[in-house]
């Protein structure tokens, strides 16, 4: 199957096309095109030498909160560290801690400057937000992602303390509970995410879940933890 090269047309081509996941090349990062991206199942992910790349993995990895949990081994260490959550204090923070963590799996990484600034826009605008793990006034630990209508879509969280990305997740896992999210879209396998209870589903089981998910209204402006 073809890759499709974008257009200056706010438009992505259906994402049963996708060849590998890889669906699209080009387009921009404005937040029209962001946020019709992840309506439709589809995310950037590049890095600094390439140009955008537009993906829809098959098959999609997702997490349901009511399905979360952590070991008895790292709640224990959530209890004993006294992390402080915070929901939206420390956007900026978040994603360029996010940005410098080094995967082994990756070379260098896929968190651009422009990538930066195009989630700091959407987080200004409502839509994108952090989860924040304090010990002792210090950021330890977080993750952002997007939320449109009754899903979120994670998109990258660090640690700098055993288990501090664990508790952020465990926090946003509350609060989507709390507010009846259907499911937190995970992207693509991890061994990490599955061990805390996310699963892959197919592509097209996924879009039918958020074409529903997306009918409902989004829950704009800053969270409160």
């Amino acid at each position: 199957m073809p890759i499709f090269r974008l257009t200056t047309d706010l438009l992505f081509p259906p994402v049963n096309l996708a060849e590998d996941g890889l669906l699209a090349v080009g387009g921009d990062l404005s937040p029209e095109r962001l946020l019709l991206a992840y309506k439709n199942g589809i995310f950037p992910w590049y890095e600094d030498d390439s140009p955008i790349l537009w993906w829809s993995p098959e098959p999609r990895l997702v997490l349901y909160p009511g399905e979360f949990h952590l070991s008895k081994r790292s709640q224990r260490y959530i209890r004993r560290s006294a992390y402080t959550i915070t929901f939206d204090q420390s956007f900026n923070e978040v994603i360029q801690n996010c940005a410098r963590i080094y995967r082994k799996e990756e070379h260098g990484t896929w968190i651009t400057s422009d990538m930066e600034r195009a989630y700091i826009h959407l987080h200004e605008m409502g839509y994108a937000h952090s989860i924040e793990c304090w010990q002792n006034n210090i950021l330890t630990g977080g993750l952002y992602g997007i939320s449109l209508g009754a899903c979120f879509f994670g998109e990258s969280m660090f640690s700098l303390k055993p288990n501090a990305s664990k508790a952020a997740l465990a926090a946003l896992v509350q609060y989507t509970l709390q507010h009846q999210f259907h499911f937190i879209d995970c992207q693509v396998s991890t061994d990490h995410l599955l061990s805390m209870g996310a699963v892959e589903i197919p592509r097209k089981v996924f879009m039918e879940q958020l074409k529903h998910a997306t009918q409902h209204e989004t829950r704009l402006g800053s969270w409160q933890s």
